[in-house]
């Protein structure tokens, strides 16, 4: 997430990886489920997969996922291809709000490939520059099992924070990031499961908030692009964003719309046009990889 054109990564999901070793002990699971066998089970992997992340050194960010641009651009948009986000990114310079509302998607982990993952979230910066302010929900498919997380980050000032366990599909979720001076409160709400909500304040003095996102990203590790979870939909819905003293949805300002590609130009993820509202539009799953 540091260069125009951006490498759009969500930098320390890239600890997930590490945990695969970890979560092998837990053994494999009956078939294509939402949660573990049993509630040790899922208490193990959620714990895994903090101690992780945790350990996760705040340098290893690859930089190697180049984009490219469509033309013509669609209705005044630049329809833009990564490698491993697919939504829509606002650019322009002191955003102070962005916000945004979804339904949980339900995960299909029946591939026979032992992991995969998807991110679902709402940030300042990161599109444009290095720093970034995210915050939102994570599938991580392990063994035809499916686990789902609340999570927010901040970069430089630390790495991704796992929250919550215990979300699951059809969970109603509202997430934001809002920006006072160099002070970031970052908020997930899960309507279904209060546990996994929180609301953290950090400070960054460095943060470029040149950018405002609403995204469904396949995270990355330190050998690249994971393979994307298969989530079907993800339909974000009452976008709003605030740059300078104007407030308005994701169409109010500059706006890219981001497809998904693999290394081949595959489509791995595609967004919809927005909403007539411009405050909305959902990702399909097409591929894994």
């Amino acid at each position: 997430m540091t260069h125009r054109l951006p490498r759009f990564l969500l930098y320390p999901l890239a600890a997930l990886l590490p945990a695969l070793g970890l979560l092998i002990g837990l053994g494999s699971a009956a078939g294509a489920s939402t949660h573990p066998a049993s509630p040790s089970a899922a208490a193990r992997a959620a714990a895994l997969a903090k101690a992780a992340i945790r350990q996760l050194v705040i340098g290893q960010h690859a930089n190697d996922h180049g984009v490219g641009v469509s033309s013509p651009p669609i209705n005044g948009l630049s329809n833009v291809q990564s490698t491993n986000w697919s939504g829509y990114a606002d650019t322009g310079t002191a955003f102070s709000t962005v916000t945004g509302s979804w339904t949980e998607p339900s995960a299909t982990c029946s591939s026979s490939r032992s992991e995969s993952l998807a991110a679902f979230w709402v940030g300042i910066d990161g599109y444009t520059s290095s720093s970034v302010e995210q915050d939102g929900t994570l599938i991580e498919c392990y063994r035809r099992t499916a686990y789902q997380y609340t999570w927010w980050e901040m970069y430089p000032t630390n790495a991704i924070q796992v929250v919550g366990s215990t979300l699951a599909a059809g969970d109603s979720i509202t997430a934001s990031v809002v920006r006072s001076g160099t002070s970031y409160t970052l908020a997930v709400t899960d309507s279904q499961h209060p546990a996994d909500s929180f609301s953290k304040t950090e400070t960054c003095s460095s943060c470029a908030n040149t950018s405002a996102e609403w995204i469904a990203e396949a995270p990355s590790s330190s050998s690249g692009v994971e393979p994307l979870a298969q989530f079907s939909t993800w339909s974000e819905t009452g976008a709003t964003v605030t740059e300078g003293t104007t407030s308005g949805v994701i169409s109010s300002f500059t706006d890219d719309e981001i497809t998904m590609i693999d290394s081949s130009g595959a489509t791995k993820a595609l967004p919809s046009a927005l909403n007539s509202g411009g405050n909305g539009f959902t990702v399909t799953w097409e591929r894994a990889s």
